[in-house]
C-alpha cells in the first residue's frame, strides 16, 4: 500500500480529484466484479484523503498569510 501512496503523492490535486471522479463513475455504474470494485473502492479512499489533506493544507496557508480570519472583501469594509 505504501507504493500505492508513493504514487498518488505525485499527483496535483487536480489530477487526484479528475481520477477520484472517474472511480466513483465506475463504481456506480456497478459493472465490474468484485475484486476490481474492491481495488479502486480502496484507490479512491487513497485518492479522496489525499485530496482532503491538500486542501487542510491549503486552508492552513492561508490563514498563516491572513491571520485575522478575515477575507479581503472584509478587511475593505
Amino acid at each position: 500500500m505504501n507504493e500505492k501512496k508513493t504514487e498518488i503523492s505525485g499527483l496535483t490535486y487536480e489530477q487526484a480529484f479528475a481520477e477520484l471522479e472517474t472511480i466513483i463513475e465506475t463504481l456506480e455504474n456497478g459493472q465490474l466484479p468484485l475484486e476490481q470494485a474492491l481495488k479502486l473502492y480502496e484507490r479512491g479512499q487513497l485518492l479522496s484523503q489525499f485530496c482532503a489533506d491538500l486542501l487542510d493544507n491549503a486552508e492552513l496557508k492561508i490563514k498563516q498569510l491572513n491571520p485575522s480570519g478575515k477575507s479581503a472583501v472584509e478587511e475593505q469594509e
